[in-house]
């Protein structure tokens, strides 16, 4: 049975889908290809039809995951970014939160090119907060000082035990910290 032009592309966006948010869970390596296609609902097989390999997704898959990025930030204030960034459910939504917080250290260990697709979703990041906050006349060093305490903040939450007030702690100081530092 043939499948149609319109299903291989359906197909294709949920397989790009799911590695998105299983990748951000569990990192480039603790997904193996046969676990994300039967995610997906597709069989292993299949794979091989959308990518030329594992590293082809992984491209695509954090492309997905900085342009939901990208959607969720759109028309919100520096603020409430700040705040939606370093909250619990954030911290706990690993695999629908932010890719340079989940892959960060991950993508630095893999191939230039993951580290060019790194850098150009940072780049659209830094753009779009610079779009959203150029009446605050933010800077592009202010801009990536924030991501950076905001990105440093989750990575330590997140490798704290779950319930920890520790974990809580990290995100309540740097949250407060970074609000009233750049507010000036």
């Amino acid at each position: 049975m043939k499948v149609s032009k319109e299903q291989v592309r359906e197909n294709r966006r949920r397989v790009v889908e799911t590695a998105s948010v299983l990748f951000r869970e569990r990192g480039y390596d603790g997904v193996g290809v046969a676990d994300l296609m039967s995610a997906a609902g597709l069989t292993h097989g299949g794979f091989y039809k959308h990518f030329a390999s594992k590293a082809d997704l992984m491209l695509e898959a954090m492309n997905c995951g900085f342009s939901q990025s990208a959607q969720n930030s759109e028309g919100v204030s520096r603020e409430q970014f700040i705040e939606n960034y370093l909250s619990r459910p954030h911290r706990d939504s690993m695999g629908h939160g932010c890719v340079m917080s989940s892959l960060g250290t991950d993508t630095a260990r893999q191939s230039e090119s993951m580290k060019t697709t790194f850098a150009a979703g940072l780049e659209q990041q830094l753009a779009l907060l610079a779009n959203e906050n150029a009446a605050e006349g933010k800077t592009r060093a202010d801009l990536i000082d924030t991501i950076a305490h905001l990105v440093g903040a989750m990575v330590l939450s997140r490798a704290c035990p779950d319930n920890s007030a520790l974990a809580d702690e990290i995100l309540e100081v740097c949250r407060s910290r970074i609000l009233s530092h750049h507010s000036k």
